[in-house]
């Protein structure tokens, strides 16, 4: 059974920096793609960064771009998020997710386990003025 386990995030303040992990285990073969999403209260769960697993290349939400860094080691099944400059509008739950369908639009919030995306369980990130 494919389960991602998140660790990082906490608390900081506006302009400094956290990183995120995100471990995958109970899979034997790689993911097309893995992403960061984030949901804050009140708010839908949206894409913050994706990384194809094949090539390596990423994709950003417009929000984050130049401030976040999505990285993967494969050797250690492990996925990362460095972000940097943060804001206090960041402020969010933090979830990480594996998708194992080709093609699959990496950056979408939706997709179930039933359907080949696994999500990790949330961390929360909180980024004050």
């Amino acid at each position: 059974q494919v389960q991602l386990v998140e660790s990082g995030g906490g608390s900081a303040q506006a302009g400094g920096s956290l990183s995120l992990s995100c471990e995958v285990t109970g899979v034997t073969y790689s993911s097309y793609c893995m992403g960061w999403f984030r949901q804050a209260p009140e708010k839908e769960r949206e894409g913050v960064a994706a990384i194809y697993t094949g090539g390596g290349s990423t994709d950003y939400a417009d929000s984050v771009k130049g401030r976040f860094t999505i990285s993967q080691d494969n050797a250690k099944n492990t996925l990362y998020l460095q972000m940097n400059s943060l804001k206090p509008e960041d402020t969010a739950m933090y979830y990480c997710a594996a998708d194992y369908r080709a093609g699959a639009r990496c950056l979408s919030p939706h997709g179930l386990p039933t359907q080949g995306r696994y999500w990790g369980q949330g961390t929360q990130v909180t980024v004050s003025s």
